[in-house]
């Protein structure tokens, strides 16, 4: 996200006093409830869906995302890359192009 999405979505929850209600654990409750919520639209098919209901729940898990990330003050860029960088070590290309079995079993 960028610096202004980012800006806008704290200035959401400053302006509303909702911090307070903001503990790690509750963010990352609402990350999993908004993503089963955006589950929901394939449950019942993978190629027919609400695209407008799949954008708004996507959102929802942005944004709890990066509350969660502002509470225990971490950078999605630092963390993605780090965690990126674990999955290259774990996934070699030469052994993991076009397999989809875990690390483990390559």
């Amino acid at each position: 996200m960028n610096q202004e999405t980012i800006n806008r979505i704290r200035k959401f929850t400053e302006d509303r006093d909702w911090d307070q209600f903001h503990s790690p654990a509750n963010l990352a409750k609402s990350i999993v409830i908004e993503s089963a919520e955006l589950l929901e639209c394939f449950q019942w098919s993978d190629d027919k869906y609400d695209i407008q209901q799949v954008k708004e729940e996507l959102a929802d898990v942005l944004v709890y995302t990066q509350n969660l990330l502002d509470k225990l003050g971490l950078d999605a860029d630092a963390i993605v890359n780090m965690k990126m960088n674990q999955n290259e070590a774990k996934y070699p290309v030469d052994k993991a192009k076009g397999n989809s079995a875990k690390y483990t079993e390559l």
